[in-house]
C-alpha cells in the first residue's frame, strides 16, 4: 500500500533524512522506532506532502506521490493523527469530527459519529464540548476519530500515547487492537515496545535519518537487545 525507497529530505540547508525505506501492505500494522531527533516525524511529514523529498520515491496504492501537496496525499486516503493532536480547540467534540468527514472510496463500512462514539465512549459523553476542555488523552481520542473519519485506508499516528496516563494509553491501544482486526492498515510512531511487539506485524527501525533494522515482531524478540539499544533513551 505504502512504499518508500531511499527517501531523503531536509529543512532547508539542514539535512535530516538520509536513506528511509519502508512498506505497509494492506491490513498491515508498522512501526517506526527510534530515539527523538532521528526523523520519525520527518519521514511522516515528507509521506504527507509537508516536506518535498529531496530523492528517492513515495508510492501509495501503486500511485507516485513524491512531492504532492499534503491535501491531494489526504485525499487518496491517507489519515494522519500528528503528534500533538492538533484538534480544533474552539470547536466541540461534534463539530472536531464532522469537519473532516468524508467517504471519497465508498467505504464497506464507513465511518460514522455512532461508530467513533462507540469506540471512543468518552467522546460520546462530550460531544457538546469545546476541544480546550478535553483532557489531553481525550484529545487524542478526538484526533484519532477525526482521522478515522475522512475513512482512511492508511492511518498513520505520531507518538500515539505519548505523555497519556496508562489508563488512556491502555484505551488507546485497545482502539488501535480493534481497528487491526477489522483490517484497518496503521504506521505508528511510539515508544512502547513492549505493546508494538505484541500488536504490529513488522517494525523499522531509524536512526540519524536512516532506516538501520527492519524485521517481523518474532525478529524484534530476537533482537530484543540491538533495537533496543537504538531505541531507548
Amino acid at each position: 500500500m505504502l512504499s518508500l525507497r531511499s527517501v531523503s529530505a531536509a529543512y532547508g540547508s539542514s539535512h535530516v533524512l538520509f536513506d528511509i525505506g519502508l512498506d505497509v501492505g494492506a491490513g498491515e500494522f508498522v512501526t517506526l522506532l527510534g530515539r527523538n531527533g532521528m526523523g520519525k516525524t520527518t519521514t511522516i511529514r515528507t509521506i504527507m506532502g509537508l516536506i518535498k523529498p529531496l530523492s528517492g520515491h513515495i508510492t501509495f496504492k501503486g500511485e507516485d506521490i513524491d512531492g504532492r501537496p499534503a491535501d491531494r496525499v489526504a485525499r487518496l486516503g491517507i489519515g494522519l493523527v500528528p503528534e500533538g493532536r492538533q484538534i480544533f480547540t474552539r470547536l466541540s467534540v461534534r463539530e472536531n469530527l464532522i469537519a473532516t468527514a468524508t467517504d471519497r472510496r465508498a467505504a464497506e463500512n464507513p465511518w460514522t459519529l455512532a461508530r467513533i462514539f462507540a469506540l471512543f465512549p468518552r467522546l460520546d459523553e462530550r460531544q457538546a464540548q469545546n476541544g480546550a476542555t478535553l483532557s489531553g488523552g481525550e484529545q487524542q481520542m478526538l484526533a484519532i476519530g477525526r482521522a478515522l473519519m475522512t475513512n482512511p485506508d492508511l492511518l498513520i499516528l505520531d507518538e500515539a500515547t505519548e505523555g497519556l496516563a496508562p489508563v488512556i494509553r491502555a484505551e488507546i491501544w485497545r482502539c488501535l487492537e480493534a481497528l487491526k482486526m477489522q483490517g484497518q492498515s496503521i504506521l505508528i510512531v511510539d515508544k512502547n515496545i513492549a505493546v508494538l511487539e505484541r500488536l504490529a506485524d513488522r517494525h523499522y527501525v531509524i536512526e540519524k535519518g536512516r532506516t538501520i533494522w527492519s524485521g517481523t515482531s518474532a525478529d524484534l524478540a530476537r533482537d530484543r537487545a540491538e533495537v533496543h539499544r537504538h531505541v531507548s533513551i
